[in-house]
C-alpha cells in the first residue's frame, strides 16, 4: 500500500485520503498503541478527563486499525486510558486502514500536536521512527509538516548525559538549557554544570555567561573593562583580605579566592574538581 504524506495535523491524515468506518465495540477488544512515545500521563488530567467521561461518555472516537479479531488504537490513548477508568464496556471507534508507518506518523502528529509531550520523549519517538523506517531528519520533517532543525535539534538531545536528559524529562531544566548544555562534550562537566544550574536557578541566559566563564577560565593578565584595564588584583588585596581568604578556604575544604574590583566590588570564587566536591560545596553553603 502506498504511504500517504502526513501533512501538517491529523485531520489532515484523517481527511479522506483513506477509507474509514466507524462503530461501537467493547473496550477491552481494542489493544495500546505500541508506537505511543509518551511514558508518563498526568494524574489530575487524566482523573479530569474519567470524570468527564462519566458524565459524558466518549465524544469523539478513538482512532483504531483492525489487528486480527481486535483494533489497535492509533490515536487517543488518553481517551482509552479514561474509559478503562471509567468503568465502560463499549466506546465509539474510527477504523482506518493504517500501516505501520502511518500509524507511527498519526502518534507523532496526536502527541506533538495536541499534547504536551516533554522534549525528551518526542526526540525518542522521532529517533525510533527514524531507525524503524530508515528516513532522514529531512523526510520525517515533511511528513510531520515541521521544520527539519525542528527534528535535528530534539534528536541532538539525546547525546546529553542520561542525568541531564533526566533534568529535562522531570522539567528541571528547559529544552533551551538542554541545547546549550549539548555544546559541552564532556559528560561528567556537562552534568556539574547541569547541577549548577538548578541549584543556583540560572535563567538561559545566565547558564550560557557560566558556561562561557568557565570554558574561558581565568584571564591570564590583567583584567580589562570598557577599554581601561584594572590594577592587579594581588597588588590591590590587603592583608585583611588575604586572611579572609585562608579563613574561608580552612572553612570551606577547597580553593577560595577573593578577587576586588574597586572599593565595595568583587568576587569570591571557589573552585571544585568533582561532582561531589560541588555537592559538598553546595551542602556547607545552604546550612
Amino acid at each position: 500500500m502506498e504511504k500517504k504524506r502526513l501533512g501538517r495535523g491529523l485531520d489532515t491524515l484523517m481527511g479522506g485520503e483513506l477509507a474509514d468506518t466507524q462503530a461501537e465495540v467493547a473496550l477491552d477488544k481494542i489493544q495500546h498503541n505500541p508506537f505511543q512515545p509518551r511514558k508518563n500521563f498526568d494524574k489530575d488530567d487524566l482523573a479530569s478527563l474519567c470524570a468527564s467521561v462519566k458524565s459524558h461518555g466518549i465524544l469523539q472516537p478513538l482512532v483504531v486499525r483492525p489487528a486480527g479479531d481486535h483494533y489497535q488504537l492509533v490515536a487517543g490513548e488518553r481517551r482509552l486510558r479514561a474509559a478503562q477508568e471509567a468503568g465502560l464496556k463499549s466506546v465509539p471507534i474510527r477504523v482506518v486502514d493504517f500501516n505501520d508507518q502511518q500509524a507511527y506518523e498519526a502518534t507523532l502528529v496526536e502527541n506533538i500536536q495536541r499534547s504536551d509531550l516533554n522534549p525528551i520523549e518526542k526526540a525518542l519517538g522521532f529517533k525510533d521512527y527514524l531507525d524503524r523506517f530508515h528516513l532522514n531528519h529531512e523526510q520525517l520533517a515533511q511528513r510531520l509538516g515541521l521544520a527539519r532543525s525542528t527534528i535535528t535539534n530534539l534528536v541532538n538531545l539525546l547525546e546529553l548525559a542520561p542525568e541531564v536528559q533526566d533534568g529535562v524529562r522531570l522539567n528541571q531544566i528547559s529544552e533551551a538549557h538542554a541545547k546549550i548544555l549539548k555544546g559541552v562534550k564532556n559528560k561528567e562537566r556537562q552534568v556539574t554544570l547541569y547541577k549548577q544550574i538548578v541549584a543556583m536557578g540560572l535563567s538561559v541566559k545566565a547558564a550560557e555567561a557560566l558556561i562561557r566563564e568557565q570554558k574561558d577560565g581565568p584571564s591570564d593578565g590583567p583584567a580589562e573593562t570598557n577599554g581601561v584595564h584594572e590594577a592587579d588584583e594581588t597588588v590591590q588585596k590587603t592583608a585583611h583580605v588575604k586572611g579572609l581568604e585562608d579563613e574561608l578556604r580552612q572553612k570551606l575544604a577547597t580553593h577560595v579566592e577573593i578577587k576586588v574590583r574597586g572599593k565595595d566590588k568583587g568576587q569570591i570564587v571557589l573552585r571544585f574538581e568533582t561532582n561531589d566536591d560541588f555537592e559538598r560545596l553546595l551542602e556547607v553553603l545552604r546550612r
